[in-house]
């Protein structure tokens, strides 16, 4: 056997074309999803904390009794900044998932990946583009209220 090329990393191992083969790459293929869903959740989170920040100190001036804040803006620059956070960590998530989906069906593992007929879709490529578009929108609407 031949040394493998630096070239192509997929080509440092066999792939062997058994049926426990192929339900270890599904295994890896649903483990991706749940990575991919997990970050989500982690962009939703902080996109809400970071809204939710803004809101609450935004509405603790007009409570009776309140001591004005001392620096009024920094409520807001973390605001800002937990949902910047967000949209940036679910924008790297997207593209790490597409990355390692092209791996997973590339090189190798085209013998034990399902045939390409056989689409296997989720909704998570779909539910990422509403939730940047509403971490994007929510980041403006926070800094015009700043401006």
């Amino acid at each position: 056997m031949s040394a493998p090329s630096a070239a192509d990393p997929s080509e440092r191992f066999e792939v062997r074309t058994t049926a426990d083969s192929h339900f270890a790459w599904l295994r890896t293929r649903l483990a991706l999803e749940r990575t991919m869903m997990a970050w989500a959740r982690t962009a939703v989170s902080l996109i809400g904390f970071g809204f939710a920040i803004v809101q609450f100190m935004e509405r603790l001036d007009d409570m009776p009794g309140a001591v004005p804040a001392r620096f009024p803006n920094a409520a807001r620059f973390l605001g800002l900044t937990l949902i910047a956070s967000g949209v940036l960590a679910l924008a790297v998530s997207v593209w790490e998932y597409h990355w390692m989906r092209g791996y997973l069906r590339s090189g190798g593992f085209v013998a034990i990946a399902p045939a390409a007929t056989d689409r296997m879709e989720t909704p998570l490529y779909a539910v990422s583009g509403v939730l940047l578009f509403v971490g994007i929108f929510t980041f403006f609407a926070v800094l015009m209220r700043l401006i």
